[in-house]
């Protein structure tokens, strides 16, 4: 027999109300009498569901509806309609059994305490979050190791690398060993490495327990390193909700094939082969359609240049989403 859902989200709505003023005193007296008031919809009959354990990525461009969707699902914001359950509670009702089970971090956003080592703020979540002395030390040992954060977490907050700080927001949003984490953006303004670094510890978090994860975020490679499945929100709506690999095998119809050859050529030996995407005298980027990739690879090879190695990728992930917005 199935499981329920540890997430269903059914017809949610979020609108809000705004007045909307023209520039200039003449406009400004009139609102004082008689305000013109419009709606817009943040979110419009948004349904999904989510498996417990599973690790989705949240996509949408900015304004798309990402962080409302979160904010409903936390509690944080009243939905217009629609309903919502997390592990069995409306997140709307805000009860303490709910709260001490779910935590959400935005990457822009921080919950540590400007002027106190971290520490301080880990041993203020214990309290608030009733963990025992046992749990807490068992917890952050672990994730102080996994996170390389040791000789920091007693440096004032600001002190620390945006990295450093993102890296204690993850332990102690995770101290109390949530069933549901809300991530918004956790990677966001991080160089390569300290994005890498995030990334590996939440796979491995995921992995071992057993977490339930909502991701958001505009990089790529979090999405991609992460994340089995995606849904991707735009205008407040659903435009695809399934698995990564089914969306790059319906919207990506190009590959990229990129030929490296032993000597120079130019532009007109190899545009008969199909669209350059990149060139370079000793090497060549191809996009060409999935179904004429091996058509495309045997001209090259029964031609006269001599091929050193080709190699054949999947249209970059950044470039599909961006393309299904497009549409």
């Amino acid at each position: 027999m199935k499981s329920k859902p540890i997430i269903e989200v059914k017809n949610l709505c979020k609108t809000y109300e705004f007045v909307e003023k023209q520039p200039g005193i003449k406009y400004s007296f009139k609102n004082l009498f008689k305000a013109e008031k419009k709606k817009k919809e943040a979110v419009n009959d948004v349904s999904f569901s989510i498996e417990e354990g599973e690790l989705i990525g949240f996509l949408g461009p900015n304004g798309a509806g990402k962080t409302t969707t979160l904010k409903m699902l936390s509690g944080i914001l009243t939905p217009t309609s629609g309903k919502v359950q997390v592990m069995g509670y409306e997140p709307i009702k805000r009860q303490k059994e709910y709260k001490m089970q779910f935590a959400f971090v935005m990457g822009q956003k921080m919950q540590l305490w400007w002027d106190l080592p971290p520490m301080e703020s880990f041993l203020l979540n214990k309290k608030i979050y009733e963990v025992s002395d046992e749990d807490f030390k068992k917890n952050l040992d672990e994730m102080v190791e996994l996170l390389d954060v040791k000789g920091i977490i007693n440096k004032q907050v600001r002190q620390l690398s945006l990295g450093e700080r993102m890296k204690c927001e993850l332990i102690a949003a995770l101290l109390h060993n949530p069933k549901v984490l809300f991530l918004d953006e956790p990677t966001i303004g991080l160089d390569v490495v300290a994005q890498k670094k995030i990334r590996d510890f939440i796979k491995k978090y995921n992995k071992e327990r057993k977490t339930t994860i909502i991701l958001t975020s505009h990089y790529m490679e979090d999405i991609a390193q992460l994340c089995k499945r995606i849904v991707i929100i735009d205008l407040g709506k659903i435009v695809y909700d399934g698995q990564l690999d089914d969306l790059i095998a319906k919207y990506a119809s190009n590959k990229k094939v990129t030929i490296y050859f032993e000597d120079g050529v130019t532009k007109k030996e190899v545009g008969k082969f199909g669209n350059i995407s990149e060139f370079e005298s000793l090497k060549v980027s191809f996009e060409v359609p999935r179904n004429d990739v091996k058509n495309m690879i045997g001209g090259i090879l029964t031609s006269d240049l001599i091929i050193k190695d080709i190699e054949i990728d999947e249209e970059d992930i950044e470039s599909i989403i961006r393309n299904i917005f497009t549409k």
